[in-house]
């Protein structure tokens, strides 16, 4: 028997801390962001990826996958990964816009589903409407093979902490 109370027998872990505008600076220097995708365990899980469109703005991508297939008989992506397509695509373009070292938290949202997600690729473009010190908007638009045909547009409103 020991003398240690649990936590000296197993003294807690060390966690890391990520420094995000590093990490950002070199996605954007070698154009690779997988590392950040890896941070977000959603969107890894859903395949996120982020590119750029010809003017270099981000261009956020979700691959098919026939696990998120949510309606079979249409077939149809299902509504919660189209939402959390376009919340995850609204944090790495905050990160990615902000340069910031902290990961923004989502305080609300407003989804707007506009036509069936067919079982193909789907892109989003945000862009953040305003940023204060502490509370930044963020608008997106969700589309498949025509960006004149969404079929979804969020506006989220996300806590940021202000840089010291």
């Amino acid at each position: 028997m020991s003398d240690q109370t649990p936590s000296e027998q197993n003294p807690p872990e060390q966690v890391e801390t990520i420094d995000f505008s590093t990490l950002f600076s070199n996605a954007r220097q070698t154009g690779n962001y997988d590392a950040v995708n890896e941070l977000i365990p959603y969107a890894h899980f859903l395949g996120i990826r982020l590119d750029h469109d010809e003017d270099g703005t981000p261009l956020f991508v979700l691959p098919f996958d026939p696990k998120n297939i949510g309606n079979t008989h249409l077939p149809a992506i299902h509504g919660g990964v189209i939402a959390g397509f376009l919340e995850n695509a609204a944090i790495m373009h905050l990160l990615y816009a902000m340069e910031s070292s902290t990961m923004p938290k989502p305080i609300n949202c407003n989804i707007d589903y506009l036509r069936s997600g067919r079982p193909i690729e789907t892109y989003a473009k945000c862009e953040v409407t305003k940023q204060g010190r502490r509370i930044a908007n963020v608008s997106i638009k969700a589309w498949q093979d025509n960006p004149d045909k969404l079929i979804a547009s969020a506006r989220y409103h996300f806590k940021v902490t202000p840089e010291a």
